[in-house]
């Protein structure tokens, strides 16, 4: 049975049509799940975790696979659906729940668009991060986690989230890859946890969007408004030494040279 098929059946059997206020588009693309399940088995996991399984176009092959399987479900139909199933749910907002549960898990999900920026900032800020995130987005967001610099693209989202994750595109998928097909094509990203030498992520944060505050303006206008943890002082000598100009832009540098940028200027 196919993909579209079994959505047709599942949703006959369950009643349930997707719900645009809450971002729904089932994947139908058996080509798409191949691909995600076949980047969750590289990495050998014991424990998954799914934000948004829907009617379970990637669930249901999951669990044939895993025995440790966490679902987060907001729609409360499909939560219940899938609590009877005698699967784990935590029903509520992905971007609001605690989540520390999730530490060594993969995580998997063809993410609501509206959350997926936010919900790889929000775990690019966890300190005991996923064993590893298999995520669907809109794919121009895709394109702004993996721009580099001086591209249309390139931004605050690209830089925190190089900071902190190895990542690596698994596939494209069109709209019609999808049940209601939507207006924009989408692209699946894996993510790996990296090393960094960032200890307060939090900060950093901060710190890169004061950065891309106005990205037009040239850097030195958008770090005058940093707090006073940073010594503005030091700015001309960190160009000065990393031959850059002051009419610099934050687009115009890569993830490590912001890095070397806010340990240069960040008092002790």
């Amino acid at each position: 049975m196919t993909a579209s098929e079994r959505l047709e059946k599942r949703m006959t059997e369950m009643r349930v049509f997707a719900k645009k206020s809450l971002g729904q588009n089932f994947l139908v693309s058996d080509f798409v799940i191949d691909k995600i399940i076949a980047a969750v088995d590289d990495e050998s996991p014991e424990k998954i975790l799914e934000v948004g399984p829907g009617c379970g176009a990637l669930t249901d092959i999951l669990l044939e696979k895993y025995k440790d399987i966490i679902l987060i479900e907001l729609d409360r139909d499909l939560a219940e659906f899938w609590r009877q199933q005698g699967q784990s749910v935590i029903e509520g907002d992905a971007l609001r729940i605690d989540w520390e549960f999730a530490t060594g898990r993969v995580l998997v999900s063809n993410l609501p668009y509206q959350i997926s920026s936010s919900l790889v900032i929000d775990r690019s800020l966890d300190t005991k991060p996923l064993l590893a995130m298999i995520l669907m987005f809109q794919k121009e967001v895709a394109q702004r986690i993996r721009a580099v610099k001086q591209t249309e693209h390139y931004g605050m989202l690209s830089v925190f989230a190089q900071e902190f994750w190895n990542i690596e595109t698994v596939c494209d998928a069109g709209s019609r890859e999808f049940k209601p097909a939507p207006k924009v094509s989408s692209r699946v990203l894996k993510f790996k946890p990296r090393t960094s030498n960032i200890l307060n992520r939090q900060e950093y944060l901060g710190f890169v969007k004061a950065c891309f505050q106005q990205r037009r303006r040239v850097l030195s206008t958008n770090l005058s408004a940093l707090p006073a943890q940073y010594d503005q002082e030091k700015f001309p000598s960190w160009l000065e030494q990393n031959k850059k100009t002051s009419k610099v832009r934050a687009e115009e540098l890569s993830p490590a040279e912001l890095n070397s940028l806010y340990f240069w200027m960040r008092k002790p």
